[in-house]
């Protein structure tokens, strides 16, 4: 899995594998799910992400295993 955050175009992308994308849809404003042969979801981005938080740090992200 890897997570892209792009500060430039206020964007952050989640990818769970590495095969390859052959739809994306946005499904819902600036939320955009990419899609393999096999249908599954294989990356996330959202776009805008300074507008749906009021504290974006792109460069402090923290991750949490639970």
């Amino acid at each position: 899995m890897k997570l892209k955050a792009d500060k430039q175009n206020d964007a952050i992308y989640f990818r769970l594998d590495d095969s390859k994308i052959i739809e994306s849809e946005e499904v819902d404003k600036d939320l955009i799910l990419d899609y393999n042969e096999e249908g599954k979801v294989v990356g996330i981005e959202i776009l805008n992400v300074s507008k749906r938080t009021d504290k974006i740090d792109f460069n402090s992200l923290q991750f949490e295993t639970v």
